[in-house]
């Protein structure tokens, strides 16, 4: 009995998930997104193909985080001159961009590859509840 693996012209439809951001926590709903986005929810799963499918996230601004992470945990880019390390705490990255804290866990979970940097092309992240993906009728998600 060999293995069956799936080649690349051997893609499934790709369905469009809407996901509501509202009163989950942050990094339970991120690995639940990044398993779609992967496609590790279907049984032809390949870890060297994209056959996961597009994630619609809304309310990201009414996320929740656990114990003192929001006043503690910190984001961090630089622009890559010297000195050019810029920190944010959570709670100012909320106010500021909540999409921003949804789109950096999600991306931590992905393969830090081209595939992973494909995968992620497939996330929407919307702060309020409306979104431009009606035409595309994403199925619900519940978490």
């Amino acid at each position: 009995m060999k293995t069956y693996t799936p080649k690349s012209t051997d893609r499934d439809e790709r369905a469009w998930v809407l996901v509501d951001a509202e009163g989950q926590v942050l990094g339970r709903l991120a690995t639940q997104v990044a398993l779609r986005l992967r496609g590790k929810h279907k049984p032809t799963f390949a870890p060297h193909l994209d056959q996961g499918d597009f994630v619609v996230v809304i309310n990201a601004d009414k996320i929740k985080l656990t114990g003192r992470k929001w006043d503690q945990k910190m984001y961090h880019r630089h622009s890559g001159y010297i000195g050019g390390l810029r920190s944010i705490v959570a709670k100012k990255l909320l106010a500021k961009k909540p999409e921003e804290l949804i789109r950096h866990a999600v991306r931590g979970m992905l393969p830090k590859n081209r595939l992973g940097r494909k995968l992620i092309g497939k996330l929407n992240v919307y702060a309020g509840p409306e979104h431009p993906h009606q035409a595309q009728r994403p199925q619900p998600l519940s978490l």
